[in-house]
């Protein structure tokens, strides 16, 4: 395989040449709207990301990097909600401002440099040089990863250190140095839509003559298998006489700046009506959500906590299941005035 690297290069782009699809981030030479579209696509998938119009929503409201570093929390979250992982969007930001601090807002080249900025690593660095710059540059996701698992035949675990290590050093020897962008682009486009997860294309690959599985349905291994943790959440709608409805501002890790309806102990508040109810996945947790409704004067408000009116709401930041729950109740508010 390694030593016909050539010949297999040359039938991957010309494949991708006949049937590689259009997204707005292959259009663009542009490295900030690049990098936009490679954190948004980290944790998201593409039918999401274009979908729902959130890359070109995004664009719109920070078209560059000066107007997403001056970016303050509460619009930078909105615009993001319903991507999740919101440590994305801060980390965004913080690339940005270090961009306009040490490169006078133009992105390095430099692999060095690029590795030296805030929320860049080896797969980043590498995708904003082969995209935005058609300069070498290692480009490993999770596409790539099945995909050179299953032409290598590797059966070695793909997310541990000494398989992922392989994994990258077959990646450096296979890179078209002369053409990484559109060799990058093509290598990516068939782990999505030839070499994908499950049963593979085999019959429709553009490089099957090169691919040494025997069985690549098996391929690739992975050790880790991830526990699902099922969680109960008891959360509490309250609105006051003029219409406000109590929310609470979070401060953990995960979702700092974020708005949702206060959450209380479900022994506290089990007696409550349940007026909504939602079931949504974060990481490896399977949340069942159900919303009580209590009284405004049953309930003092918290720290962290707030009466705020629907105006106001539309405008803050919020998690997805909360969104989607609070709007539900509003309208259905509504209806009954």
């Amino acid at each position: 395989m390694l030593e016909r690297r050539e010949a297999f290069r040359d039938a991957l782009v010309k494949w991708f040449g006949r049937h590689g699809r259009d997204y707005p981030w292959r259009r663009t030479r542009d490295a900030y709207e690049v990098l936009v579209s490679e954190v948004m696509l980290q944790q998201t998938q593409i039918a999401t990301v274009l979908g729902k119009g959130y890359y070109t929503r995004f664009l719109e409201t920070y078209p560059d990097v000066a107007a997403l570093a001056a970016a303050d929390d509460a619009p930078l979250l909105r615009v993001w909600e319903g991507l999740g992982y919101y440590r994305r969007a801060r980390m965004l930001r913080e690339t940005a401002r270090a961009v306009i601090a040490r490169h006078r807002g133009e992105f390095p080249r430099d692999l060095h440099e690029l590795l030296d900025l805030p929320g860049i690593g080896p797969y980043t660095a590498g995708a904003l040089r082969a995209f935005a710059f058609d300069l070498p540059g290692t480009v490993v996701d999770g596409n790539v990863i099945r995909v050179l698992a299953r032409l290598m035949n590797f059966s070695s675990p793909v997310d541990q250190s000494q398989g992922l290590r392989q994994i990258w050093q077959w990646a450096e020897v296979l890179e078209d140095k002369a053409h990484p962008r559109i060799y990058h682009s093509a290598l990516m486009e068939l782990g999505q839509t030839r070499c994908r997860p499950g049963v593979p294309e085999c019959n429709a690959c553009p490089v099957a003559g090169f691919c040494l599985a025997q069985e690549p349905a098996r391929l690739p291994v992975k050790q880790r298998k991830t526990a699902i943790t099922e969680v109960d959440e008891h959360a509490l709608w309250l609105r006051d006489e003029s219409g406000r409805v109590l929310l609470h501002c979070e401060d953990g890790k995960r979702r700092t700046g974020l708005w949702k309806l206060p959450t209380r102990a479900g022994a506290e508040i089990a007696c409550l009506p349940v007026v909504a109810e939602q079931r949504y996945a974060i990481t490896r947790y399977r949340v069942w959500l159900r919303v009580h409704a209590g009284t405004a004067q049953g309930f003092a408000p918290l720290e962290g906590e707030a009466w705020l009116s629907p105006e106001a709401i539309a405008r803050l930041p919020m998690p997805s299941p909360f969104r989607s729950v609070l709007q539900k109740l509003l309208e259905e508010s509504t209806d009954r005035v």
